[in-house]
């Protein structure tokens, strides 16, 4: 097992809340929010949640849907700014997450590119690892293909397989294992454990136990916005499925 390093990841006392309209949707537009003030509620996203994380972790993160799970990686990533308290990294965060977009128009193969691109990589990296990627991804078959005619699965299997092609101090993993065959599956977890032995820190949001105990050192459970549990996996997830 990887000795643990020095902290990666620190959450300190992180509330995040939103304004929205009784239909569900932001409150993001100010003359709106004027007008339609009475409609108007204050969702309290994630809690007071605190935690570290250090070189080498696996962390998994379990909860319901709309426990703030994802709500929780985006803050990580810089997406979401804190109503209080704040989140501290050693590095930039990669977020990956099965709806993380790229150009539906453009070919698996320009896409390929274009996520080396986005990722730092120079124009010669990315030749260096196309084959890699696109081997990975077990649908090199349908490279010359525009994006928006894969399947949902196919696109966030080429997604995964771009993004874990650099080597990232600091990786956010949001579902993106709940897609393909088990072959794929396995081999992704495979990914994700050799990039905690590097000394990488890789979290991983899923609703299957199994990924979550193959794959995790530490498990955090997320419930309706507060951090109910830290620890061990196999001790955390049992306390979850109990809870069901």
């Amino acid at each position: 097992m990887t000795e643990l390093g020095k902290p990666t990841v620190v959450v300190d006392e992180l509330h995040v809340e939103y304004r929205t309209f009784a239909s569900g949707k932001a409150a993001s537009d100010r003359r709106a929010l004027l007008k339609r003030q009475r409609g108007v509620r204050i969702v309290h996203a994630l809690k007071g949640v605190s935690f570290v994380v250090r070189e080498g972790e696996s962390i998994g993160v379990i909860g319901h849907n709309g426990s703030g799970k994802s709500t929780l990686m985006r803050s990580i990533a810089g997406l979401h700014t804190p109503s209080r308290g704040a989140v501290y990294a050693s590095d930039r965060p990669a977020l990956l997450g099965v709806n993380a977009a790229l150009i539906g128009d453009l070919t698996g193969d320009k896409n390929v590119v274009l996520g080396g691109l986005a990722l730092g990589m120079s124009p010669a990296e990315i030749e260096d690892r196309r084959e890699e990627i696109i081997d990975f991804s077990g649908i090199a078959e349908f490279m010359d293909i525009p994006m928006k005619n894969y399947s949902s699965g196919m696109a966030a299997r080429l997604r995964f397989s771009i993004a874990i092609s650099k080597d990232h101090q600091i990786l956010l993993v949001d579902e993106a294992l709940a897609v393909g065959d088990k072959a794929f599956r396995d081999k992704s977890e495979q990914r994700i454990r050799d990039m905690r032995a590097q000394a990488g820190t890789v979290f991983l949001v899923s609703h299957s136990m199994r990924s979550i105990l193959d794959t995790c050192t530490r498990v955090l459970w997320i419930d309706h916005g507060n951090l109910k549990m830290d620890g061990d996996p196999a001790e955390v997830v049992g306390a979850y499925e109990k809870s069901k």
